[in-house]
């Protein structure tokens, strides 16, 4: 989730109420998943469209017949892209049952997709080696488990097979704990971070102003962190795109500065990896 500032909003991530590490009965985001759906729906929110997704498919480089792993799928919002990429099975895993009844309500009449309700971090069926590739977006910094989450993307993979991991970047955004700050004299928009160097659970209400106590947390962890789990799992980084926003402010006293800090800062991340 995006902290609030000038070019502001909020940017939802997609898992939800934090059980212990290795615990099946992780339930994802149920509790939030119809207001979640109905935010991202089949076609993804403006940042998917424009930055997250073809960043993902640009990196998974999907070939013909391919069975890739689309992990933390939610309700499915990559699945139209690597069917139309040409992949001749593709295996949705979520934790949350009511986004995988949404996935299957929206992709149910494609016979080279399925969906499966189960926990990312938890060894299953599906962690079989015998996919060629695989793709977790925007859901690391969702799991409490990150070494579980890597461990299953190297075991559900062939030799050689591919992983890509999109998220927030966790360098400059930061729930709570990154913000926008403008500096007069040098009329530069800046970004501000408060902390970065240690893990944190940061409490999300989703829906602020509403009166609702529906919530998510986010897991932050540095770089060098979720580095090392992919490496300790098996998974060789091979590439990695700092991904930057699409977004242009309104011609304005602060818009050359904003358009540079936009230019400067990147929203996201994108490893690709190998199993190795």
């Amino acid at each position: 989730m995006e902290s609030k500032g000038r070019r502001g909003g909020f940017f939802p991530s997609k898992r939800a109420l934090r059980v212990p590490a290795g615990k099946s009965e992780e339930k994802g985001w149920d509790g939030v998943a119809g207001w979640y759906d109905k935010l991202v729906g089949a076609d993804g929110s403006d940042y998917h469209r424009h930055v997250i997704l073809p960043a993902a498919m640009d990196l998974l480089a999907v070939r013909g017949g391919e069975a890739v792993l689309d992990l933390c799928c939610g309700q499915g919002v990559l699945v139209r892209h690597l069917l139309a990429a040409g992949a001749g099975r593709v295996l949705g895993v979520d934790a949350s049952g009511k986004l995988i009844g949404a996935a299957r309500q929206r992709y149910g009449g494609e016979k080279n997709a399925t969906f499966l309700r189960a926990d990312a971090c938890v060894p299953g069926d599906w962690t079989d080696g015998s996919f060629d590739a695989a793709a977790c977006v925007m859901a690391v910094h969702d799991v409490p488990d990150a070494d579980g989450l890597m461990n299953n993307i190297a075991a559900a993979l062939k030799p050689g097979g591919r992983a890509v991991i999109v998220m927030m970047h966790p360098c400059f955004r930061i729930p709570k704990e990154s913000h926008w700050g403008w500096d007069a004299d040098q009329k530069i928009q800046y970004r501000r971070l408060d902390r970065y160097g240690k893990a944190l659970e940061i409490g999300i209400q989703t829906r602020p102003g509403l009166g609702t106590d529906e919530g998510t947390i986010f897991y932050h962890r540095p770089l060098a962190d979720i580095i090392t789990s992919m490496g300790k799992a098996g998974l060789g980084v091979t590439q990695c795109t700092e991904l930057f926003s699409h977004r242009r402010s309104q011609i304005g006293p602060f818009s050359k500065a904003e358009h540079r800090a936009a230019e400067e800062f990147p929203l996201f991340i994108s490893l690709a990896a190998k199993s190795i």
